[in-house]
């Protein structure tokens, strides 16, 4: 099958035949419609997140379907989407596998699993025709979406709305870093009536002015503050300043839950900012409950999504492109066409 591999970071990726994957035990073989490009991406390119399997195929927003079923692949369990026949239509997420045994996976905290394995990181994704994923990591997607427009809800949606749920009740929403992420949470906060404060870079009238066009109460810069405290604010850019700028934000007892897998140094701020309850924590990786609850809420709303089409063999195309903030919306890898 042609695949495009990671044979070190900081280097192009390269387009190969390499054997196609034979689904084990527990396991689907899929044949990859669609693969939606992340940031993660880039910070597994750049060499920014430490020990990737070598040589890698990347990608974990990937949309295909069955094509061979491995052994005990169906079972009965608490998640309700684990029975998949030849030709259902299947996503993959970042979180590719648990042990199901340890102190996390048994307290329904599996997306912080120390053995936990990551599709298109610690295992090969999507950025080849075909790839194998335990099924009981595997989601049926909704049918409003086809296989485009539902790929970046496979991370940039799941990972994002584990921020949101994390947000509570909080009625005044600030979110810092309008991308991917950003925009499809927003369109949830909105539906569910919060009232939204979006932070971009200073000087980005075009985005701001998009933000308020969704229904943001307020958009303004990230050096600004906003007309009222915040009761929560999410850090999705991975700009570590922007923590102590969003905590300064807060309402007493609000919480900044910062988004990323990656983020620069966090610099230091007065205890005075952290006082009267404040919270700073970050979400990780995700859980199929959080997959469940997301994909149940997304068709409801609906949840849009924006993307830019590439073939597989521009992967790198669409990664610079990425990297140089040139996207007109997700980046998505058409790797077999119907």
């Amino acid at each position: 099958m042609r695949a495009m591999v990671l044979d070190k970071p900081k280097q192009p990726l390269q387009l190969r035949d390499v054997p196609k994957p034979k689904p084990g035990r527990g396991q689907l073989l899929v044949r990859v419609s669609a693969c939606a490009v992340c940031r993660t991406d880039l910070h597994v390119v750049d060499g920014e997140l430490p020990n990737p399997k070598l040589p890698l195929i990347l990608g974990h927003q990937i949309v295909g379907r069955v094509e061979k079923i491995g052994e005990h692949a169906n079972f009965k369990s608490e998640i309700s989407n684990q029975k998949f026949a030849i030709g259902d239509r299947v996503g993959i997420p970042w979180l590719g596998w648990t042990d199901g045994e340890c102190a996390y996976c048994r307290s329904g905290k599996e997306n912080l699993c120390d053995r936990a394995r990551f599709t298109g990181y610690t295992i090969d994704g999507g950025y080849g025709e075909y790839t194998v994923a335990e099924a009981r990591f595997c989601f049926h997607l909704p049918e409003r979406y086809d296989d485009v427009a539902v790929a970046p809800l496979l991370c940039a949606g799941l990972i994002g709305y584990r921020s949101y749920r994390k947000t509570g009740d909080a009625r005044r929403l600030g979110i810092y870093g309008f991308g991917n992420a950003a925009h499809l949470i927003a369109q949830i906060a909105l539906y569910e009536g919060r009232d939204l404060f979006v932070f971009t870079r200073p000087g980005d009238t075009a985005t701001q002015q998009a933000a308020r066009k969704l229904g943001a109460v307020w958009a303004g810069g990230s050096d600004e503050l906003p007309p009222e405290k915040l009761d929560a604010a999410i850090v999705f850019a991975s700009v570590g300043p922007l923590v102590p700028a969003a905590l300064h934000a807060l309402a007493k007892g609000g919480i900044v839950i910062c988004g990323g897998i990656h983020m620069s140094d966090i610099p230091s701020f007065p205890y005075a900012d952290l006082w009267e309850e404040r919270v700073i924590t970050s979400a990780a990786n995700l859980t199929r409950r959080d997959g469940e609850e997301f994909f149940e809420i997304a068709p409801r709303v609906p949840v849009q999504t924006k993307t830019e089409t590439f073939p597989l063999e521009q992967a790198n195309t669409a990664l610079d492109r990425f990297h140089a903030g040139q996207l007109n919306g997700t980046a998505v890898l058409i790797v077999n066409a119907k």
